[in-house]
């Protein structure tokens, strides 16, 4: 399912991420019963970003949002004009648990390598979000936020802008690609009921009676499985351990890759077009 940014009125969700004229921020509805919670548009967004997290985005609706703050469907529209609007408002929400800064008084590999650490765990705490799609961004306040930081992480390097635009997107599709590995193996033993090791014993089992002849024929493939397969790891599945392997694995290499271009342009880390 993919999910893309915004759909909705393009001045009414730009005044409402970036908060220019949002509606009034908290009302009372009054019953027979007494009054209820005060309603407000962060309100209704943290409901949407549990429902997202507890059962995924398929499950997010007005209907249900409304569901878990108590109130119906209609009453969230004076606040925020629909759900397309209200996923850019949860996905630039969720971007602002990211750090907004990095210590570079390590250099900026090791605060490069820290920030893709707190991305691949932020995606995998909240993998609704990769469901939204990055053709168009939302252009939220938080998620420019997020790409800033990572700017002044690189920008330590030394590289040029007509680099670092460049570098900036290896990383981000970098890091998503290896979380949405682990988000989908999650999504896919819970919609299945069929754990990663289980899927994968019937399959393999298949395919040697199927294609007994496989090693003959794939001689490079079966050298790749048996010497770089991700050592056992107790209670991690199968999918799970080669996706962590491979973010670590391959994180490495994208950063000595950009050194390998810090060394060619003969810049000076640390002397960013900033400083």
């Amino acid at each position: 399912m993919v999910v893309f940014a915004g759909q909705g009125d393009a001045r009414r969700s730009l005044s409402l991420l970036w908060r220019a004229s949002a509606p009034e921020h908290t009302a009372r509805t009054r019953t027979p019963r007494g009054p209820k919670p005060a309603l407000s548009v962060d309100a209704i967004v943290d409901a949407g970003i549990a429902v997202a997290d507890a059962d995924g985005m398929a499950a997010l609706s007005m209907r249900t949002v409304g569901e878990r703050l108590g109130r119906t469907a209609m009453a969230l529209y004076t606040y925020v004009p629909g759900k397309n609007e209200l996923v850019d408002l949860m996905y630039d929400r969720a971007l602002a648990e990211l750090p907004a800064d990095y210590d570079l008084s390590a250099g900026w590999r090791a605060a490069a390598a820290s920030w893709a650490a707190d991305t691949w765990e932020f995606y995998l705490r909240h993998p609704w979000v990769l469901q939204v799609s990055q053709a168009r961004p939302v252009l939220g306040p938080n998620e420019y936020a997020a790409l800033e930081c990572l700017l002044r992480v690189l920008y330590a390097t030394g590289l040029e802008s007509a680099v670092l635009r460049r570098v900036v997107g290896v990383l981000f599709h970098f890091v998503r690609g290896a979380a949405q590995t682990v988000a989908e193996s999650r999504l896919a033993a819970a919609a299945t009921g069929v754990p990663d090791e289980d899927w994968w014993q019937a399959r393999s089992g298949g395919l040697s009676e199927v294609a007994p002849d496989f090693a003959e024929r794939f001689p490079l493939l079966v050298r790749l499985e048996t010497e770089g397969a991700a050592p056992p790891a107790d209670g991690t599945p199968y999918l799970e351990r080669e996706a962590q392997r491979t973010f670590e694995v391959g994180l490495a290499v994208i950063l000595d890759g950009i050194e390998a271009s810090v060394a060619r342009a003969g810049t000076v880390p640390g002397q960013g077009p900033l400083e």
